[in-house]
């Protein structure tokens, strides 16, 4: 039987809710900022290449210590605070700058406040929700945060459509819904009041806590490694929609069709999750990113890419809240930001490796090289996820 929303903590609603908000407001920005900074601003793509590689490396070095701090603390809404804080902030600064520079430094603090925020966010889910809901409650928190991922963009269309294509205005109407998220987690968001003594017992970047971290935690993360081997950045979903003939004005479509995908699914895969269909969800979120990288291999029309891009997103729906909650179950609960911490920077890293190889076989082999080669690492994921399942 199908878990009613309502049935969750409001905590998780709010904490979807935070998300939804801040996502509308970075992708209305994100989804134009490489055309503004081109054709508006004069930049070099070397210049917009700079600047996202420096900001994604920022975030991904700052989620280990800000979930570290959160545990050590035995606090997460004041890192929630501060790293949505400081994301709304940047936004402004958008619509007023007249260089390079400000555009630098406003993506460099938004990406580090996403990093401070992440860790100690996914530990907060699981403080806040009972064990047998967590799979629903990863679940939820997915879907509306995807839900911000498609409406940005498309709302960025619309008042692009309605201003005379005036990059400005739809910046400055991004702050609002990021002022919107900051103001949810002040009203809406509790946490559990910390245990006597505080959080850890030592500042958790340390060899003596990370030890605390049990194998079966390292399995997950190393599965999660392997698994985001297999999936690169869906940037190369976008070429090949155009490689294989879509008009480029119509190619943001792919994103918005995998997103709707995977908003409509995370919920309902984490629901599965909660009943014990583990190693079921699993092997299925594989097989449909095998599925998925073999049709874009093969794809010679349209029709075929979609029908990809929809297994994309159903991959990442059956797949993102069942690692979250399993991560939220191997570590002890006073490491709970820590462990998300680390796992986020090893998936990171992965996927940096992935696009890299990625980009190399695109260039030396073709494009459905590329998909073979996310089918074949899917494939070896598939074999590792089963050999952690038996033990």
């Amino acid at each position: 039987m199908w878990l009613p929303a309502r049935e969750l903590p409001r905590g998780v609603i709010a904490l979807g809710l935070v998300s939804l908000f801040m996502d509308v407001s970075s992708e209305m920005i994100h989804s134009l900022l490489p055309l503004f900074l081109v054709t508006g601003l004069g930049a070099s793509t070397l210049s917009l290449g700079l600047i996202e590689g420096v900001a994604e490396a920022a975030a991904a070095a700052v989620k280990v210590f800000a979930g570290a701090v959160s545990d050590w603390t035995g606090r997460r809404k004041p890192l929630l605070l501060l790293g949505y804080g400081l994301a709304a902030l940047t936004k402004p600064l958008f619509p007023l700058a007249a260089g390079m520079g400000t555009v630098f430094a406003a993506r460099l603090i938004d990406r580090i406040g996403k990093g401070i925020r992440g860790a100690p966010r996914d530990a907060l889910v699981a403080d806040i929700t009972p064990l047998p809901l967590r799979g629903a409650a990863y679940g939820m928190r997915q879907s509306l945060d995807t839900v911000g991922a498609f409406a940005g963009p498309a709302l960025a269309l619309l008042l692009m459509a309605a201003s005379g294509d005036d990059y400005r205005f739809v910046f400055w109407f991004a702050v609002l819904p990021a002022l919107i998220s900051v103001g949810i987690i002040v009203v809406a968001v509790r946490e559990p009041a910390p245990a006597p003594g505080g959080g850890a017992r030592r500042f958790p970047i340390h060899p003596g806590e990370i030890g605390r971290l049990e194998r079966r935690y390292w399995l997950v993360v190393a599965f999660a490694a392997v698994l985001g081997l297999a999936r690169f950045s869906e940037a190369f979903l976008l070429l090949r929609a155009e490689n294989v003939g879509l008009a480029a004005a119509r190619v943001p479509l792919v994103l918005l069709v995998m997103n709707v995908a995977y908003a409509l699914s995370a919920y309902p895969f984490g629901q599965a999750f909660d009943r014990g269909a583990r190693h079921g969800l699993l092997a299925l979120g594989i097989g449909l990113l095998i599925a998925a990288d073999l049709l874009l291999a093969a794809a010679t029309a349209v029709p075929l890419l979609m029908a990809a891009a929809v297994l994309w997103g159903l991959h990442m729906g059956a797949t993102q809240g069942l690692l979250a909650a399993v991560v939220a179950e191997a570590a002890p609960a006073e490491l709970r930001g820590t462990a998300f911490g680390v796992f986020s920077l090893v998936t990171a890293a992965a996927l940096l490796a992935a696009s890299v190889v990625a980009g190399a076989l695109w260039d030396g082999a073709g494009p459905p090289a590329t998909f073979l080669a996310g089918a074949l690492f899917g494939t070896l994921a598939l074999g590792l996820g089963a050999a952690i399942a038996r033990r």
